[in-house]
């Protein structure tokens, strides 16, 4: 890709991943607050700031890498982990369940919003808005609907440390919860073996197409 290529790409999809994931790692923070553990309002982090959510390597390094290797077809990435502890919630495995499910919920939101905004409000000013902000908010608002919808999907994965291996462990009786507990040292090598192998698609698509089906009736 050329150098105007990657830099229109970047323009596009930066503003994108800092909405995805500042809302995902709010939404897990203040669900957490919301059930009694403040741990992530004391470290600073119930905040839209980027700059309290950015990872230098998951938010800046990694999704530049994705952008260069795959010619701008696949962009990603993700912010620092919000801490939570469990065990000032009254239910910890409960609290930690609908504290996970808060991130994947608030992109589904956004991506939600993004597209009442598109269709109803954005759109059918078409003419009466110049082009040079016209065309680039509506590349940024698709980008936003598509990583939000993306980054909710892939988050759902039922391998602990994501968001759906904890909302699994939440549900699971505790013999169940416990043995993933277990696998939870492990999880992030195994998440990277289903990227490389592809794995990761048998679940992350059929989800993907769900979410749109569901964007489709707003």
């Amino acid at each position: 890709m050329e150098f105007t290529g990657i830099l229109r790409q970047i323009l596009i999809s930066a503003p994108a991943i800092l909405i995805a994931i500042v809302f995902h790692e709010l939404a897990h923070g203040w669900v957490a607050y919301r059930l009694g553990d403040n741990t992530a309002k004391l470290s600073g982090r119930l905040t839209l700031n980027p700059i309290s959510h950015i990872d230098p390597f998951g938010t800046i390094i990694m999704p530049f890498m994705l952008l260069i290797l795959t010619s701008g077809q696949w962009v990603f990435g993700y912010a620092k982990p919000v801490p939570v502890n469990p065990y000032n919630f009254k239910n910890p495995k409960t609290g930690m369940a609908l504290t996970a499910a808060g991130g994947p919920v608030a992109n589904i939101l956004v991506a939600i919003f993004c597209t009442i905004l598109l269709k109803w409000i954005v759109l059918p000013f078409t003419g009466l808005i110049p082009h040079f902000i016209f065309d680039p908010l509506i590349l940024i608002l698709k980008a936003t609907i598509m990583i939000n919808i993306i980054l909710a999907a892939f988050n759902l994965i039922p391998i602990p440390p994501l968001d759906g291996g904890r909302i699994l462990m939440g549900v699971l009786p505790l013999r169940y919860s416990q043995m993933m507990e277990k696998i939870e040292p492990f999880g992030s090598l195994i998440v990277i073996f289903m990227i490389i192998t592809g794995l990761t698609s048998i679940f992350v698509w059929p989800l993907v197409k769900l979410f749109f089906n569901i964007l489709s009736f707003f």
